[in-house]
Parts: structure tokens; sequence; C-alpha cells
């Protein structure tokens, strides 16, 4: 059988139609022609746990925002961001709750596969809501293995200091890699009192206590959530894992944010600690303001969109 000479399109597969239309909404194969083999992108090598460890051996800063669907996820990827967090802060920032307590697993999995399927280099990390492991290591265990084979994440987060490290050694000891998440915890804000800053006067060393924790369990990394900015620091210099802040100042390793904050989709009174980088909600919004003009006045569709 004899093979076409490269760069030269194989017969076996057939070619669309000169009349075919792209693919509706922006999606599917017809919307972005397959590369040709001499202009295919090498692959991107995925960030792995290691290479957040050998980031912070080399002082460089590691990269991480939240993702929930296809189009974020590719966006990120492209920017170059490290870790891409499914959170379950999709709860209130995608699925309408308050908070992030309502949101569960089965809700979480399929946006985590959507940014699986989608990120190319970036480290996939699924955020185990409240209830799916508080309650067992085992339970951590399984709630852990159903984010890596039905959502595609490469490893998994959990909140929680040295009372999380049984689920912790669990987790990996089985495979799962873990990040930790201590200071504030979303998940317990009615125990913690509200959104409180954790780690101030003589509650400063249970900040350092649970990090040490959580490292000596097996976590490849931790976030600290709003936690100050010297203690933060200290506990970085203190771990041989990576630190990711958010709202604890810039001493740590790396840095998170939830995309809607970071990028101005979300409105309204922003934490302290959120950077806004965009106004896409006055973009969206002038964007739609347009969209609906045209419409009524009938000057969409024109000539130009009419078959």
């Amino acid at each position: 059988m004899s093979t076409p000479s490269p760069g030269s399109p194989d017969p076996s597969v057939p070619s669309p139609a000169a009349s075919e239309e792209p693919a509706p909404y922006g999606t599917g194969p017809a919307a972005t022609p397959a590369p040709t083999a001499a202009a295919a992108p090498a692959p991107a090598r995925r960030v792995r746990t290691h290479h957040l460890r050998e980031m912070k051996q080399r002082g460089e800063r590691i990269t991480m925002l939240t993702a929930y669907d296809q189009y974020s996820a590719q966006t990120f990827d492209e920017a170059g961001i490290d870790v891409l967090l499914i959170g379950d802060s999709a709860s209130n920032n995608v699925l309408g709750n308050e908070t992030s307590l309502p949101v569960t697993v089965d809700e979480l999995l399929p946006l985590t596969r959507a940014v699986a399927r989608s990120a190319r280099r970036a480290m996939v990390l699924g955020d185990l809501p409240f209830g799916s492991y508080q309650g067992s290591p085992q339970q951590a265990y399984d709630t852990a293995v159903r984010f890596m084979k039905e959502g595609g994440a490469h490893a998994v987060k959990l909140e929680g200091g040295a009372e999380m490290a049984p689920q912790i050694e669990l987790l990996t000891r089985g495979g799962v890699p873990v990040m930790a998440h201590i200071g504030f915890t979303p998940q317990s804000e009615h125990t913690l009192g509200g959104y409180r800053v954790q780690g101030r006067g003589d509650t400063a060393a249970r900040v350092l206590a649970d990090a040490r924790a959580v490292e000596a369990a097996g976590a490849f990394a931790v976030v600290m959530e709003m936690v100050p900015g010297d203690v933060a620091a200290e506990v970085t210099r203190a771990l041989g894992i990576p630190t990711i802040g958010i709202g604890a100042g810039p001493g740590c390793d790396g840095q998170v944010l939830v995309w809607q904050d970071a990028l101005g989709l979300r409105t309204g009174r922003m934490p302290r600690f959120v950077k806004q980088y965009a106004d896409l909600h006055g973009v969206m919004l002038d964007a739609a303001r347009a969209y609906a003009a045209d419409v009524r006045g009938g000057t969409f569709p024109g000539p130009e969109h009419t078959f």
C-alpha cells in the first residue's frame, strides 16, 4: 500500500464539501481547520507536581486560576497559567448559589471534564466539595478517584490542616496527588464565624503547625487563604512544598484567584485581596446591548449574514 508523501492529503480521508458551512456557535471541527502536519505545534509539556516543587526551588512564582468551562480553560492555558482549579467556588460563580457549600460532586465533575479536555499544559486540579471527604479517609479516596477517573483531574484539593492528615496520607498512598488548603477554609465558614482572617496573634502557630502536618502527610502543595502576610511568608520559608496564596501576601510561592473576580465579570464588593485585570462585565454588557439594539432595529441579520 502506498504512503502519501509528507504534507499531501491522505486519499483515505474524505475532504469536506466546498459548500460546507462552519459549525454553528463556533464549535466543532469545522470551526477550526486542522493544521497541516508541518504546522502542527509541538506538544506542550504538562505541568506536574515535581515541576511546581522545582519552581519553588528556583524562586519562580506559580500561577493558578479557577476555570469551569472549555473556553476559560483554553484561554488561561494559552496564557501560560500553571494550574487550573475547578473550584467549589463554581457554586457561587457558576451555579448561582450564595456560598460554596451547596455544590455537589456530580455538579463539579462535568466542569472538571470540560477543563481537563481543553487544557494542554496546565495541571487540572479538582476541588473536593463540602461533605465529600471529611467523613473518613476512605470517603475522601472514593471521591478523589471519581474526580480523576470521571473528571480527568490530575490532582485534587481539599480543605483542612492537621485534622485532614489521615485523608491526605491515604490519597497519596493510593496515587492521588493532593493540594491542601489551610488558613481560612470557606467550607468551614460557619465554624470559623464567617469570612475572617486566620493566623493573627497567638493563632499564627496553628497555621504553621497545619502546614507542617499536611506536608508530612504527603501534600504536594498548600493553599493559604486570608492569612497575614508575615505568617504566610514564614510558612513558605519553613516548607519544602510550594505555597499558593489567596489573601496571604506576596511571600507565597504562587497566587490563585477566582477568574470572575480577577477579570471583572463579577460585580459588587470585592475582597481586599482581589486585583481586577479587566472589566468583562462592562464589555459583555455593552456587547449585549448592541446586539439587542441591532435585532430590535432590524439591522441584524443583514445581507452579509443571510444565505
